[in-house]
């Protein structure tokens, strides 16, 4: 028996795995070219993915990358509010801006004198007073001898204890040892009307 070897085909090779024709190869690298096409077309930030190792390139994970670059339309955002949901703003009030109070000055204490008091009454009502004014029952004033008119002075009865603010616009006493005499109110007020006379103090105010 007689062995012929087979015709050799000009466009036809063998390899390991047999006959590979020429046509075959061509398409094999026609695909690879194809394939490193598609590499260099995709997006950079598809194959430089922080979860592979360096020089991997991560082919599975493509599709999940690539719908991931994908813009998903978000659903639209509620904007219209429902009367519940909508409160009226109140607006603080401004406080009120108060005056500043009025202070009472307290009047100081120019002069002390001490001495006995005595008060004049019904026979001096309607009678005109030494500054022109007319003498009445219940009033704040008194005579002095020397204080101008218009001077407060603030009497206290140093037998009860009792106090007084009155006005001088009258003078008087004429007895020595006497250093005021009451009008009718100031002596009321101070109770000296039943005994007539009391000793007193006498703080001349300014």
């Amino acid at each position: 028996m007689q062995l012929v070897a087979p015709a050799t085909n000009p466009y036809c090779r063998h390899d390991f795995f047999g006959p590979i024709s020429m046509g075959m190869a061509m398409n094999l690298i026609g695909i690879g070219a194809a394939a490193s096409a598609l590499l260099m077309s995709m997006p950079l930030q598809l194959l430089a993915a922080e979860d592979l190792e360096p020089g991997a390139l991560g082919l599975s994970s493509w599709p999940g990358r690539l719908l991931d670059s994908v813009a998903v339309p978000k659903p639209d955002q509620k904007t219209v509010l429902t009367p519940a949901e909508i409160r009226e703003v109140s607006l603080p009030v401004p406080a009120a801006i108060l005056p500043p109070p009025k202070l009472k000055p307290v009047p100081s204490v120019v002069r002390v004198l001490t001495g006995e008091a005595s008060w004049y009454g019904p026979g001096f009502y309607g009678n005109r007073t030494a500054n022109g004014e007319i003498y009445r029952p219940g009033t704040m004033t008194a005579a002095h001898r020397t204080l101008p008119f218009g001077t407060k002075v603030r009497v206290t009865n140093l037998w009860n204890g009792r106090k007084a603010v009155i006005r001088i616009n009258d003078r008087g006493p004429f007895v020595d040892h006497r250093v005021i005499d009451l009008g009718h109110g100031a002596a009321s007020h101070l109770g000296l009307t039943a005994s007539g006379i009391a000793q007193v103090k006498l703080e001349v105010l300014r």
